[in-house]
């Protein structure tokens, strides 16, 4: 698997910039710097990151978190791309180190006609801790 890390340090870098002194104890926290990368190469390069939630969850014998992910895409191309990311993202096989992610799915889609055409996606993704 590639990550991009150059942009994986830029999207860092603009968080870390919006939270000010909080930002380092708050990135060591999670794995959710590797979802996103995943799910942005995913979602392919004409796609926009507009954000990004966590809450944890747990049940008797799991714990983790549930990440909200919101993305648009502006165009043909960048739509046929989020129409490919619908249909992967339900089977797509995460790799994230000591994680899981037992379940995938888009919760909403908002498809204007534009112009330009727009489309906008909400992911709700459950990770678990593994081990």
């Amino acid at each position: 698997m590639h990550v991009d890390f150059a942009h994986d340090r830029s999207m860092l870098q603009s968080a870390r910039k919006a939270m000010g002194d909080a930002a380092p104890r708050a990135f060591s926290r999670g794995p959710w710097l590797s979802l996103l990368a995943e799910i942005l190469k995913l979602a392919g390069p004409r796609a926009e990151f507009l954000r990004h939630s966590e809450r944890p969850w747990s049940s008797a014998t799991f714990s983790g978190a549930r990440h909200g992910v919101a993305l648009a895409f502006t165009g043909s191309e960048a739509i046929a791309d989020g129409e490919r990311l619908i249909e992967a993202l339900p089977d797509h096989e995460f790799t994230i180190p000591r994680q899981l992610v037992a379940d995938a799915a888009v919760t909403e889609t908002d498809h204007r006609a534009g112009p330009p055409p727009c489309l906008t996606l909400e992911l709700e993704l459950l990770m678990l801790e593994d081990g």
